[in-house]
């Protein structure tokens, strides 16, 4: 400890209250601590040019906020990248348990702020040995930047965060602010420089809003299909250019193939495929999935051998948005939609029950339906309209056409020979039987259980990926 540094900066702090031209923000702390922190940063190139910062409550936020600025002020953005708690506890010289939140949230600031400053205008020199790591904070990330490593290239990592929800359980999520900072800490821990990239306003228009629509239409959405496809690895590809990076790896289970296209994990029980299918043909091109040849259990004893504290972390279930609240609440609070009473009739629309809504049921479900009856009932269709939802037995879902819209084909139609209709339903044989406007229809060789309308359609040849589209209905 020495406790001269810390008098020293919250005596004499550093550019208190110095907001540079053309930088950007990062703000740490709050309402539940009583301690807050912002941090500005501006960048030119590869380079910190200037730096300034605010702060209010304890002495210790104040003392952190000017180490910060000490530690940043003219560093090169990947050297910045490299600055933690650890490194601001340090240059104060040293923290008490009871003051070490405070370097936690002037980090947690710097990396805000520095990262939308390099999404803006960074221009870090270009390397064809860099590879820029998507960090969650999970095992599988993890060990895919263990194997960007391993393989003799530059390993920069990023985290995003894509929602901020007190409702939520930030533990159980991997895009929340406790999730960015458990992945930094992964990702200093392993020596590599690790950057924060604020995505919740473009994740709220491009994910939660079209999910909200979906449910009130009486859809049922893909959205982690849609952040996969329009929002997040795009904004990382684009991250990696302001990086100089050649390439974005992540921690999917996924491969591609010698022709480009997506393909399915070695490990069938862990494909993420169908949720990368909206991916376009040149972000594709652009990224790495190091954990794909391999099974889970592969990947956690790497992590393990390694001595990774994340190793044995157990998975997120939950969609990230969703996580420690249930789908009705969230679109109760965040969609309006509520509890709306009506009627559960049968194929001939004869009442039978009563439901909350019909934003709640999805084609196929059994559970929960609240109805008795002799065999049991599955929904057929609800109608968001008229607010009803129609139930029957199970071979009234059997469908052997299921019309798609939105659809894209990366190969010819005739290549396609295998469907699959929800993330976790195994492929079906298929083929094309009309295609034209983005519309197509594809005919199975067996019939499926209720294609749910606003789920997404993987065109598969074999287990590659060769197109995509929505369930229509």
């Amino acid at each position: 400890m020495n406790p001269e540094a810390f008098a020293e900066h919250l005596q004499f702090p550093r550019r208190r209250g110095h907001v540079p031209a053309g930088s950007f923000r990062g703000t740490a702390g709050g309402a539940a601590c009583g301690d807050l922190v912002r941090i500005h940063v501006r960048v030119a190139g590869d380079r910190v040019v200037d730096s300034g910062f605010e702060a209010s409550g304890c002495g210790a936020v104040v003392a952190a906020g000017s180490a910060v600025l000490a530690l940043v002020r003219g560093a090169p953005v990947l050297d910045a990248a490299r600055i933690g708690s650890a490194e601001v506890a340090e240059e104060l010289g040293g923290l008490s348990p009871g003051k070490h939140h405070a370097a936690d949230l002037a980090a947690d600031a710097l990396h805000m702020a520095l990262g939308a400053a390099v999404a803006a205008t960074g221009a870090v020199e270009p390397n064809p040995d860099r590879t820029l790591v998507a960090m969650s904070g999970g095992v599988d990330s993890a060990v895919a930047a263990l194997l960007v490593r391993r393989s003799g290239r530059e390993a920069v990592a990023v985290t995003l965060e894509l929602w901020r929800d007190p409702t939520n359980d930030a533990e159980a999520s991997c895009c929340s602010a406790h999730a960015v900072r458990v992945a930094r800490s992964v990702a200093h821990g392993m020596g590599l420089p690790h950057l924060t990239l604020d995505l919740r306003d473009a994740f709220r228009a491009g994910v939660v809003e079209p999910f909200l629509a979906d449910h009130a239409a009486g859809r049922t959405p893909n959205p982690c299909v849609r952040c996969n496809g329009n929002v997040r690895l795009d904004a990382m590809v684009a991250f990696a250019d302001r990086l100089g990076a050649a390439d974005l790896a992540t921690g999917h289970y996924a491969r591609v193939t010698g022709d480009e296209l997506l393909r399915a994990a070695a490990d069938s029980a862990k494909d993420q495929s169908y949720m990368l299918a909206a991916l376009a043909p040149g972000t594709l091109r652009r990224l790495r999935f190091p954990v794909g040849g391999l099974t889970k259990p592969e990947v956690r004893a790497l992590a393990r051998d390694a001595d990774l504290p994340v190793a044995d972390k157990r998975e997120s279930q939950d969609l990230c948005f969703l996580a420690g609240t249930g789908k009705a609440a969230f679109l109760a609070r965040h969609g309006r939609l509520g509890d709306r009473p009506g009627a559960i009739v049968d194929g001939a629309g004869r009442e039978i029950g009563r439901h909350r809504g019909a934003h709640h049921f999805t084609v196929g479900q059994r559970k929960g339906l609240g109805v008795a009856a002799a065999a049991p009932l599955y929904v057929l269709a609800t109608d968001a309209a008229a607010n009803t939802v129609t139930v029957g037995p199970r071979d009234a879902l059997a469908a052997r056409t299921v019309a798609v819209r939105d659809a894209v084909l990366h190969r010819p139609e005739d290549e396609v020979d295998r469907v699959k209709l929800r993330y976790r339903s195994r492929p079906l044989a298929c083929r094309v039987v009309e295609h034209a406007d983005g519309r197509l229809a594809v005919a199975l060789d067996e019939a499926a259980d209720g294609p749910a309308p606003g789920q997404v359609a993987c065109l598969l040849r074999g287990d590659v990926v060769v197109g995509h589209g929505i369930i229509a209905g």
